[in-house]
């Protein structure tokens, strides 16, 4: 599989990076059939994996560890932190304080004594950029990590936190995780310039929507997601909302396109992302090996430009057919939070 730069750190990881978070109580409870997946991802030249402390509560890095075993020194192995562990408040967040609890977990979990990439999994504007940036440079140095990322960030804060890390000799952020697809295409606003200024890498995830651009949700479709990490964003997949009508409408005409050009709506969603130069890696999340074997069909499709026009078409660039998944809101137009 082809090599790609990640930013400009000089590392090269696989143009398709392997996402965990369906392995485990999320998805696959079976955590040998998990390994056979892995596995099998990395036979067929992905050398770039990505998990998080939250996916199943650290199932997922429990089974990442033994899946990597043996076999660690070949693999760019990413996860990340903040989000909600369990009910104590201490156990979340961007603080000094839990990341240097959190990454001791992780490495525990993951049976490694350091990381390739650590990323804070969401900005949150309540810590300080410096409070965070500053425990993570302590781990560079320390060995225990040895890049930092971020994900799902606004592209101001991408910009202050470059500025921050200059002014005050601290390391830089040098990937951002945003969400991309054909469905999902704010960030060509003003995400994917930015990093490409800064010489960041992007390492996308949902590339298939959560299932939309796999077939899975189809105008006479009856069922909701099926893994309890889908179920929980139901504002995501409740069929009867009007946003959601209306990505039932793209995906027929996506599916008509993915016909016409030869390919299966799989390898046109991924190729579409693919394709974009900002990109480094989409996070690909195999559930089971099925999954796995439609999504590496579509690593050597490269898309004509009157392929591109035409999805342009359809669903036109920097637009997000439901703004729920664009990942980060401004509290400014969150209006449950002009509420509080």
């Amino acid at each position: 599989m082809e090599l790609r730069p990640l930013g400009r750190t000089g590392v090269h990881v696989s143009k398709m990076c392997l996402g965990t978070m369906m392995f485990g109580d999320w998805g696959t409870k079976d955590h040998d059939e998990s390994i056979k997946v892995i596995h099998r991802a990395l036979d067929a030249g992905i050398n770039f994996v990505d998990t998080a402390d939250v996916y199943s509560q650290g199932e997922s890095e429990e089974i990442v560890g033994k899946a990597l075993a043996g076999r660690r020194d070949d693999v760019v192995l990413a996860t990340k932190f903040f989000m909600p562990f369990d009910d104590d408040p201490q156990h979340r967040g961007g603080s000094r304080r839990w990341i240097m609890k959190s990454v001791e977990n992780s490495l525990r979990r993951l049976g490694t004594d350091y990381l390739d990439l650590y990323q804070i999994h969401r900005w949150d504007p309540t810590v300080d950029l410096d409070e965070t940036l500053g425990a993570l440079t302590d781990l560079v140095r320390a060995g225990k990590v040895r890049y930092i990322g971020h994900s799902t960030y606004p592209p101001s804060t991408i910009v202050e936190a470059q500025w921050v890390s200059e002014r005050r000799g601290r390391e830089r952020f040098v990937t951002e995780q945003p969400p991309y697809n054909i469905l999902v295409r704010n960030i060509e606003n003003e995400v994917l310039p930015v990093a490409q200024r800064y010489g960041m890498g992007v390492i996308p995830y949902s590339p298939l929507a959560g299932g939309w651009l796999s077939g899975r949700y189809r105008k006479d479709s009856q069922d909701g997601p099926m893994s309890p990490a889908r179920q929980r964003l139901a504002n995501r997949f409740d069929l009867s909302l009007p946003e959601n009508q209306r990505k039932l409408a793209a995906v027929e005409q996506l599916s008509q396109l993915a016909d016409d050009a030869g390919l299966t709506l799989i390898q046109l969603a991924l190729a579409f992302v693919l394709r974009h130069p900002a990109i480094t890696a989409p996070i690909i999340g195999p559930r089971t090996m099925e999954h796995l074997e439609s999504q590496l069909a579509a690593a050597d499709v490269v898309l004509a430009d009157d392929v591109l026009d035409r999805i342009d078409a359809i669903v036109p660039p920097g637009v997000t057919i439901n703004p729920a998944e664009n990942g980060w809101v401004s509290p400014a137009l969150d209006a449950t939070a002009r509420r509080r």
